[in-house]
Order: C-alpha cells, then sequence, then structure tokens
C-alpha cells in the first residue's frame, strides 16, 4: 500500500454489542475488498475513549499476542475509523 490506489478498501464491518460492564463494549468482524475477513476484533472502553483491539490469542505464557493486525499506519486508521463509526451506528439505534 505505497499509494492511495494500492489501498485497501473495508468492505463490510459487522458490530456485535455487549450489554453492561466496563471495558469491552462490543465485538467486530470486518471484510477487506469483499474477500477476506477478519473476525474478533474488539471495541474497547479505554481511559482515553474508545479504540479497537485486534484479534489476538493467550499464549502459554499468559501473554497475549495479536492474531491479525494492520502493518501501516494508515491501515490502522483506516480500520479504527470504520469500525467504531459502526458501532457508533448500531450504539445509536440501540439508546433510542
Amino acid at each position: 500500500m505505497n499509494n492511495k490506489e494500492d489501498a485497501m478498501n473495508i468492505t463490510d464491518v459487522r458490530v456485535y454489542p455487549r450489554n453492561g460492564g466496563r471495558g469491552l463494549k462490543a465485538f467486530a468482524n470486518l471484510t477487506l475488498e469483499d474477500a477476506f475477513a477478519v473476525r474478533d476484533l474488539k471495541i474497547i472502553e479505554g481511559q482515553k475513549g474508545l479504540f479497537v483491539a485486534m484479534p489476538s490469542r493467550k499464549l502459554p505464557s499468559g501473554e497475549y499476542k495479536d492474531v491479525a493486525h494492520p502493518i501501516t499506519r494508515e491501515m490502522h486508521e483506516l480500520v479504527q475509523t470504520q469500525v467504531l463509526k459502526a458501532y457508533r451506528k448500531v450504539a445509536e439505534t440501540l439508546t433510542r
């Protein structure tokens, strides 16, 4: 993704809200280019507001390691923006 013409498009975002509690607000799945799915992203309420955590697995050491994650800053920002936009849309319909 060296230029905008090479940038991948997020073609779908699905959000699955979680009720109650602090921290984890929802899970999300996203699709890239209608061809590649990334599941189990987490939308978390942190001290500085909402953020998206990538899917991860727990290692025998107890440490968590991302299973999938953006490599570039541009892709990270795109994922964060699109997933949080979808979350806010779903959250808005739940509060009506």
